[in-house]
């Protein structure tokens, strides 16, 4: 397979990033990456019990309600490469490839 690439305004060939990965260990559920993407590729959901396993806290002291939200790709298909979301996001949590095409 090829890689999709594109042109500039000016002509110069272009090869666009879209997301591959956000990394859910960095993500502070912020919201400013969902707030600018102009498509539906993001959506916040409770961060998974795999994750906070590596916390120092115990289970037993963690409560249900005080579960932290942070952002996935819900539908990574959707994504036009404008990388909006990487440009906002405090924390770098976004990993970008080109696309096969």
């Amino acid at each position: 397979m090829t890689t999709i690439t594109g042109r500039t305004r000016g002509g110069d060939e272009w090869v666009p990033q879209f997301v591959s990965f956000l990394d859910p260990k960095k993500c502070i559920g912020c919201g400013r990456c969902y707030k600018v993407c102009p498509r539906t590729v993001l959506d916040l959901v409770e961060r998974s019990e795999q994750l906070l396993a590596d916390a120092d806290d115990d289970d037993d002291q963690m409560d249900d309600d005080d579960e932290m939200m942070v952002m996935t790709i819900a539908n990574g298909a959707d994504c036009i490469g404008c990388g909006a979301c990487g440009r906002v996001c405090p924390k770098d949590c976004y990993t970008y490839a080109p696309a096969e095409g």
